[in-house]
């Protein structure tokens, strides 16, 4: 990024035709920047914006005393929106902090805030000991936090956004030796920072670089720390430039502002599917393997072990999951029919062992799946969820669908698949919400709603399969109440199991649910659930990256080439990236066909491009014991699961979801030939 003055900027970006162009003028703008000299304490200097006489930029900052710094920025109108570059160039050996903040106008009060893929309105569903308003109105954080390193501010009140956009390239990251506090780059960083702040109960934006997060910086799930600042060298003689787009627009409500927002950065950042040997064939070959090494035939259950594993041994464990993080039945259906294609009998086998020890020994009393249970520990998680509870009925039923194909009867899982449907009927409350966790006797552990989309996969694939009425009523229930309390207010909360907060897959359940009921129905009740999913996909989409986060050299996903571009955020509380997606490209081909929106389309390759990346074989085992593991927990900034840290994973990780990820966004097309026959 450094050289004797230099420029870059990203050009040619496409965005919507703002309403006003919000003012970027001295009166508006506050620029600073903090000087240290390794050794001593920072000092700050509040800097004026002054016409430049004598340069070709429209300002020069200056601060009330001589700075061994100059301070260039300039303002160009582009599309209605204003391009700022700022060059700073250092007369002798600087460490330097440089900041600006914009007045928007707008009442704080009146305002909701977006900083894609980790902060949504107030961040009111995460805790306090996450970010969010309970602990602060300000908040400022590193770009690769973000899904796009952008800030927008929508004013509710008047219906205004206005948003802020990195424009540079981002191609290097420098290690620090601490978290917190003013930190010293170990070399060159293109990581700036953005974020909102309450300026006098005014909503300002605030950007700058290298990276800062006030007034907490969020090291691992549920850890606040103390505030970060990082210094950059900058030697005598030389510039560093750095670009930003500003721009305001209008937005009817939330849901607006973040497809709009989403529009503009995916085409300011207009992100290219990604180049990697692994085929879809490829990757389902050594995926298999997982099914292979992982089989454990030893238990009441048979199971792939996909949970609680390893990095460094991929051992298997005792602990069999239905849903969730370990998908055994999802798995076993997917190895079933991948090995009959492949004349593989070894997984054919193994699968129907999978599905034999579940009907017979996986159900509770009242016709649950034992979700979670630990054969060496004889103990079984008596708390079931509609989540997990509902992902193995839609793996049951694809089993079901797939052997009536084969000429095969399996009448037991019939039964035990529509008693368990008509449980969820009996569960279902009359908003048409279902409890997130419940007992095997209906009563209600964790009422919360936040979940109850993963139940209408199953509903609708229920009446498709049974020919039952009831259950597609019930499936237009669930939809009712996402329409109702998550999509029309933009608040999409609590889906994961392990986190009370904001996340992506409580939009990308919603999504799938509503295109679900958009495939069996028709006319105008069709036209109203694709609308649906087209609204809770943008959501979906904003945790999904459209840039490449930069690595600093020696950390391992860096040193392995990755590209986060098409990698999705998890949640507010569990901020790495992962390759959870299912049939979401599915939602997203139907939805470009049904709308003529080439963008979901076009993104959709990058998401299944991407996401292959990391596979790993032998001689490319990348940072995985054992070939056709995928990674799980793929720490992208600075924060950590528990362990290693931005570049690496945690050490535990859960590989049963991602192979099953992983193989159904490479079987594309199952929910339509499913339901549409």
């Amino acid at each position: 990024m450094i050289r004797k003055i230099l420029t870059y900027a990203i050009t040619g970006s496409i965005g919507i035709a703002p309403a006003k162009a919000i003012n970027y003028t001295p009166d508006n703008v506050s620029t600073s920047i903090a000087l240290m000299t390794p050794g001593n304490n920072s000092e700050s200097y509040s800097l004026s914006l002054q016409k430049s006489e004598h340069t070709p930029y429209d300002y020069q900052a200056t601060a009330s005393e001589k700075l061994p710094v100059m301070i260039l920025q300039n303002v160009e109108q582009i599309d209605g929106k204003h391009r700022i570059t700022v060059t700073i160039t250092a007369f002798e050996d600087i460490y330097f902090n440089l900041g600006i903040q914009v007045k928007t106008g707008y009442r704080h009060d009146d305002c909701q805030f977006y900083m894609p893929g980790f902060w949504y309105r107030r961040n009111l569903r995460s805790p306090k000991e996450a970010p969010s308003f309970h602990t602060s109105d300000s908040w400022t954080v590193r770009e690769d936090r973000l899904s796009t390193p952008l800030t927008a501010i929508f004013d509710e009140k008047n219906g205004k956004v206005v948003s802020i956009i990195r424009l540079d390239k981002f191609e290097t990251d420098a290690l620090t030796t601490h978290e917190t506090g003013k930190v010293v780059l170990s070399g060159q960083t293109s990581i700036g920072y953005t974020g909102f702040e309450n300026i006098s109960g005014t909503a300002s934006l605030s950007f700058g670089f290298p990276y800062k997060e006030t007034p907490k910086t969020y090291i691992r799930k549920l850890t606040l720390a103390p505030s970060v600042e990082a210094y950059q060298l900058l030697h005598q003689g030389e510039s560093l430039s750095l670009t930003w787009e500003l721009q305001e627009t209008e937005a009817i409500d939330f849901s607006d502002c973040v497809r709009r927002v989403w529009e503009y950065s995916y085409d300011t950042y207009r992100p290219q599917i990604v180049d990697t040997p692994y085929t879809p064939e490829k990757m389902k070959q050594t995926m298999s393997n997982f099914f292979t090494e992982s089989f454990v035939d030893d238990a009441p259950i048979c199971y792939y072990s996909g949970v609680e594993l390893r990095t460094e041994t991929c051992d298997r464990t005792d602990i069999a999951e239905v849903g969730f993080v370990g998908r055994t039945l999802l798995n076993a259906f997917n190895a079933m029919e991948y090995g009959a294609q492949q004349r593989r009998p070894d997984l054919t086998a193994d699968a129907e062992k999978i599905f034999d020890s579940y009907l017979q020994n996986g159900f509770s009393d009242a016709g649950f799946f034992h979700e979670v249970m630990h054969h060496k520990r004889n103990f079984t998680e008596p708390i079931h969820s509609i989540r997990r509870q509902s992902e193995g009925a839609y793996a049951a039923l694809h089993y079901l669908n797939y052997e009536k194909s084969q000429g095969r009867k399996q009448p037991e899982w019939e039964r035990r698949i529509k008693e368990m449907l008509d449980a969820f009927l009996k569960l279902q409350n009359s908003d048409g919400s279902f409890p997130r966790k419940f007992k095997d006797d209906f009563s209600i552990v964790d009422p919360s709603g936040g979940s109850t989309p993963s139940a209408t996969l199953p509903l609708v694939m229920g009446y498709k399969y049974f020919k039952d009425k009831r259950y597609l009523e019930s499936a237009k229930h669930t939809v009712s109440y996402l329409e109702k309390e998550l999509i029309s207010k933009a608040d999409y909360f609590s889906s994961t199991l392990d986190a009370n907060c904001e996340d992506k897959e409580a939009s990308l359940y919603a999504a799938t649910a509503a295109y679900y009921l958009a495939l069996v129905t028709q006319g105008k009740e069709q036209a109203h659930y694709a609308d649906l999913a087209r609204e809770a996909a943008y959501f979906a989409l904003s945790w999904y990256y459209v840039w490449d986060v930069p690595f600093a050299s020696g950390q391992m996903l860096g040193d392995l080439g990755l590209k986060t571009r098409g990698w999705g955020n998890v949640s507010v509380e569990n901020n790495h990236i992962d390759v959870f997606v299912f049939d979401f490209a599915d939602v997203l081909n139907w939805l470009a066909k049904t709308y003529g929106e080439r963008r979901f389309s076009d993104f959709s390759q990058v998401i299944s491009t991407s996401m292959r990346q990391l596979l790993p074989e032998e001689g490319h085992l990348c940072g995985i014991a054992k070939a056709g593991y995928y990674p799980e927990v793929v720490q992208h900034t600075r924060w950590d699961y528990g362990k290693n840290g931005k570049g690496y994973y945690n050490d535990i990780f859960a590989p049963g979801w991602t192979v099953a990820s992983l193989w159904e966004l490479l079987s594309p097309g199952r929910a339509e030939r499913f339901l549409e026959k």
